[in-house]
């Protein structure tokens, strides 16, 4: 029959054992865990060569921007400065016009005055009828009078070639308007065009900007993501730091008070009374064991517990 004592022993020592198993997994599951904690570090590398090239990225837009709004600044100055030739086109148009005017005036007095004097011309001739038998005694008058109408005539004909000069140039003045007003149209479509243009070139440049506005958002998201993981890779170092200085101290102890009593044991010279005693040491070192064991596993649940809220 096999004494109780070492009934005891036999129990103790494949408890042991399992509790050896039970470590072996839970180091295997450390190993899982530190390949999980790999490819995150080169999730973590490749997120940071995006933050890179995104970053890259976003200076060369801002220098297409800067360009775009140079090439705009130079297009508003060409326009304003259209604008101010324009403006000086219509004020001429507006100072020929008045002449144009002017002249039309001047011309319309000219032709009342040759119809007064037509009048006068009539009704000399009608008194001239009328004196036909007065016209003895008035031949030297009438001479006078032919002379001073002669010095009418050449004056009217003078005139109508003036009138003439001066109808030919309000044609040519019509004809320069008409010709100035052509390019005066032309000229504002083209200022409507290229306004429409810079409508369009504003609108391109707003949507990059709201573009650009989205990138830096996503790449403040990113950083915050990066740093949570990098806090969390800090506490997980920190936390397997701590559960080695606790397996090589507080597991060491027990075990290596087992193996001594274990030796005494072997010796086969103890009395009961020291048997009793051994056996009680080695229940707490068991106990402290299995206590330490307990809490390690807890302590691994919450880092992965950190470590899932974390990702």
């Amino acid at each position: 029959m096999i004494p109780p004592k070492k009934i005891d022993l036999i129990y103790y020592n494949k408890s042991l054992s399992f509790q050896n198993k039970e470590k072996e997994k839970q180091a295997i599951q450390l190993d899982n865990f530190n390949n999980e904690l790999g490819h995150k570090n080169q999730e973590i590398a490749k997120l940071t060569a995006e933050l890179v090239n995104s970053k890259k990225e976003l200076d060369f837009q801002n220098l297409e921007k800067e360009k775009r709004a140079s090439e705009i600044i130079l297009l508003n100055k060409k326009l304003s400065f259209k604008n101010c030739e324009i403006a000086i086109q219509i004020a001429e148009l507006n100072i020929a016009s008045r002449q144009f005017i002017f002249q039309n005036e001047e011309k319309e007095k000219r032709a009342a005055e040759f119809i007064v004097a037509n009048k006068e011309l009539s009704f000399q001739n009608i008194e001239k009828e009328k004196r036909a038998g007065e016209l003895i005694i008035a031949n030297k008058k009438l001479a006078f009078k032919n002379r001073e109408r002669a010095i009418q005539t050449a004056e009217l004909n003078i005139a109508n070639r003036q009138l003439a000069i001066q109808n030919d140039e309000k044609e040519k003045r019509a004809e320069e308007l008409i010709i100035a007003n052509k390019e005066l149209v032309f000229q504002n479509d083209e200022k409507e065009k290229r306004a429409e243009e810079l409508i369009i070139a504003n609108v391109e440049l707003a949507y990059q900007n709201q573009e650009k506005e989205k990138r830096a958002e996503e790449y403040l998201f990113a950083n915050k993501e990066l740093e949570k993981a990098q806090g969390y890779q800090k506490e997980y170092i920190i936390g397997l730091e701590k559960m080695m200085f606790m397996t090589s101290h507080r597991v060491r102890q027990p075990i290596t008070n087992i193996i001594g009593l274990s030796q005494l044991l072997d010796q086969n010279t103890n009395s009961p009374a020291e048997l009793i005693e051994y056996l009680d040491y080695i229940k707490q070192s068991a106990l402290a064991l299995d206590g330490f064991t307990k809490e390690l596993t807890s302590f691994i649940s919450e880092l992965g517990k950190k470590g899932k809220i974390n990702s």
